[in-house]
């Protein structure tokens, strides 16, 4: 599990290559905005989310903790706290992930206990401190500009 974390957590450090190639053109405000270093990089805090000790049954009970779950992390990205979050394909327990927008793990440890899923025990989260794109901080402002309205 720990070489799954370690193999996630570099992989999202290999993102970051592209932008120590030459940028076509230094975004002075942005960095200072997104808290980069002259590497372009900011502290994250990346959490694994994995399956917990009591998973819930299907049922009306599992989809209210599971839309508390996505109001929840909608909340934090409000909060400006959460900048990507998406879900696992479940292999050896692994559901999903957060990054959050601080480098102090704990402030991410007290958001991810605001969860329904940690707080019902479906999910618990491995939580690590990470070095990022400082880019990643855009994700919240440009994700719904990419959601198609429905028809």
């Amino acid at each position: 599990m720990q070489r799954l974390a370690a193999c996630l957590l570099a992989l999202l450090g290999t993102l970051t290559v592209h932008a120590q190639e030459a940028p076509a053109a230094y975004d002075a405000a942005k960095a200072q905005a997104w808290g980069a270093n002259d590497g372009g990089l900011r502290s994250y805090v990346f959490v694994l989310l994995k399956t917990g000790p009591k998973p819930m049954p299907p049922g009306p009970e599992r989809d209210a903790m599971f839309k508390g779950h996505f109001a929840n992390m909608e909340r934090l990205s409000k909060e400006g706290l959460l900048v990507y979050a998406g879900p696992l394909d479940g292999q050896n327990g692994l559901r999903g992930l957060f990054v959050f927008a601080t480098k102090d793990v704990e402030t991410a440890r007290k958001a991810v206990e605001t969860d329904p899923v940690i707080i019902n025990g479906e999910m618990v989260a491995d939580i690590h401190r990470h070095m990022g794109s400082a880019a990643l901080m855009a994700v919240p402002e440009w994700h719904p500009r990419l959601i198609k309205p429905k028809s």
